[in-house]
């Protein structure tokens, strides 16, 4: 491929994922507005028409910082990109720092960091103490959000730089294959990670402390022994120390397998209820959806290292995206890169494929709590989530089909009030 044929791949991708995700937004805003004034039948008699109107306000607020995020996003690719951003980074870098290993690590630190300033840290401290403190959900103190920064940015470099160091000289020493052996290093820190976050990392950030409901923990435990599952151990979450919004979620893997409910679900649902938000999470692992998701992580991950194997050698990658490798030096970490910026824009209209499967897993989930459960639990809970998280009941169909990894609302409680039926 030449390198303007690469370039002008590159800018008609770039267009059309930007006008795809702009349409799709603008949609979405129109559709939840236009359904603002009326709580949807099926939920008439258990969510406020107040409560619906601050979820549809709610969801355009994001919606438009989304647009003025991906706006500057985009000028922000470009900029490393095609009007050189990127080149002259490894330029001036290398002037310090010499070619090798240092000046390849240097040059992701630098852009790590000048992204994140750029990109991350302006609207990340702007929805959370603007759009979420606007709709209450905000309980961080701007001394929290700069010790989880500095929390983030330490983890991230113990962390990165080693893998980074091992991919980059694999890259260099291990020939045509390394792409094989990156492959490998990779899958095993991802699992390792599994085993780590839930244990090491999370307790960095928050507090967890063991379940004191007796009477709880009994009907956990119970429905734990109904459906064969093992865990080490029911935590609870200090959630509530950044925002309101609740949840539930497994972590771990293996035999490092937890259970943990952030602190502001269990004030908020019902014993019965926590039991079936806990069975639909069960669900995920009896059906072994977890497992189905690290394989098609690791089958994707493997072919795209094996395609950045080949890029990795091609002159037009490089030149296409604004970059002129420099002579004499490694540019393996340049390659790594300008692979991470582009991929995004070349798979994003393929989003909705990744959303069929994670939704079928959810309905599956569902379809399991509702027979180690009950089922009209399950809807209550999941009502009363909806409201707390001021999560929209309208969305507009192709944009959620884009973007949400649940269905919507209205089908799954729909489905839901059919297996309570039936049971």
């Amino acid at each position: 491929m030449s390198t303007q044929a690469f370039t002008l791949l590159f800018l008609v991708f770039l267009l059309a994922t930007f006008t795809v995700r702009c349409w799709l937004t603008t949609r979405n805003v129109r559709h939840v507005l236009s359904h603002r004034d009326a709580v949807p039948q099926q939920f008439a008699q258990r969510i406020p028409l107040a409560a619906h109107q601050k979820a549809a306000d709610y969801t355009v607020a994001k919606s438009r910082l989304g647009m003025i995020s991906l706006f500057f996003q985009t000028v922000v690719l470009l900029g490393f990109t095609l009007f050189g951003g990127l080149q002259w980074l490894s330029v001036h870098i290398l002037n310090i720092t010499g070619p090798g290993t240092t000046y390849q690590l240097a040059l992701l630190a630098a852009f790590a960091v000048i992204s994140g300033i750029l990109l991350d840290l302006p609207f990340d401290y702007y929805r959370q103490f603007v759009l979420e403190a606007q709709f209450g959900f905000n309980k961080m103190t701007p001394k929290l959000f700069i010790s989880d920064l500095i929390k983030t940015v330490t983890v991230g470099a113990v962390i990165g730089f080693p893998l980074a160091w091992v991919i980059l000289v694999l890259m260099e020493k291990a020939g045509a294959l390394w792409w094989l052996y990156a492959w490998v290093v990779w899958s095993g820190f991802q699992l390792l990670m599994l085993v780590l976050f839930p244990t090491v990392i999370a307790p960095l950030f928050n507090k967890f402390t063991p379940l004191e409901d007796d009477t709880l923990r009994a009907r956990i435990e119970n429905l734990m022994r109904r459906v064969g599952f093992a865990s080490k151990g029911l935590f609870v979450m200090d959630g509530s120390k950044r925002s309101a919004h609740g949840n539930a979620y497994f972590s771990g893997f293996g035999a490092a397998k937890r259970i943990v409910f952030f602190d502001t679900l269990l004030s908020r649902l019902a014993p019965e209820e926590i039991e079936a938000v806990l069975a639909h999470e069960l669900g995920h692992f009896k059906l072994r959806h977890i497992i189905k998701r690290i394989a098609v992580m690791f089958g994707l991950s493997l072919a795209l290292l094996a395609l950045l194997g080949y890029l990795k050698n091609q002159v037009w990658f490089y030149a296409g995206l604004g970059v002129d490798p420099l002579p004499g030096v490694p540019n393996d970490a340049m390659a790594l890169l300008l692979f991470a910026l582009v991929l995004p824009v070349f798979t994003f209209l393929f989003s909705p494929l990744a959303s069929i499967s994670s939704r079928k897993h959810e309905f599956e989930a569902d379809a399991f709590a509702a027979q180690h459960s009950n089922a009209q639990d399950l809807v209550s809970a999941l009502v009363k989530l909806y409201e707390d998280n001021a999560s929209t009941l309208t969305p507009d169909p192709l944009h959620s089909a884009f973007y949400d990894s649940h269905p919507p609302a209205t089908l799954r409680i729909n489905r839901l009030m059919a297996a309570g039926s039936a049971h």
